[in-house]
């Protein structure tokens, strides 16, 4: 049921810190983690519009975003920041424009099958989470 591919082992360590005291803990932190990436993300459209080559600054936001993705376990869209950050590495301005659609895409693509997954968890109730293999 969770989105395959798109979220590593760090997600399913969020999961597993719910309990009946706190049962949407992950998807509480997934709707911070969207609103807090969403903010990042505007900051590095508005870094490579203000400041043309400053691949520093752009790498700084990125590290910024990757560390988010990784905390809760956004694998395709830390791999896209990672390539981001290459191409900085680089001073590839091309490579990072093209990287940050790439960025901006996965991001939109999580964002809607967490939706879904969080709204099937639902819908299924307390019996839904409670049954949820460990580790999957």
């Amino acid at each position: 049921m969770r989105p395959k591919g798109y979220l590593d082992e760090q997600f399913c360590q969020v999961e597993d810190l719910q309990d009946e005291a706190n049962p949407k803990f992950a998807e509480e932190v997934v709707f911070l983690f969207f609103k807090d990436s969403a903010r990042v993300m505007l900051n590095i459209e508005q870094a490579i519009e203000k400041y043309p080559k400053d691949f520093a600054r752009w790498d700084g936001h990125m590290h910024q975003l990757k560390g988010s993705c990784s905390s809760i376990g956004a694998s395709r869209v830390k791999n896209e920041c990672t390539s981001f950050r290459n191409f900085c590495g680089e001073e590839n301005a091309e490579g990072c424009t093209r990287s940050f659609q790439k960025v901006k895409r996965e991001h939109t693509i999580l964002r809607q099958k967490l939706g879904s997954y969080f709204q099937l968890l639902r819908q299924a109730g307390p019996a839904g989470i409670a049954t949820r293999p460990a580790g999957k």
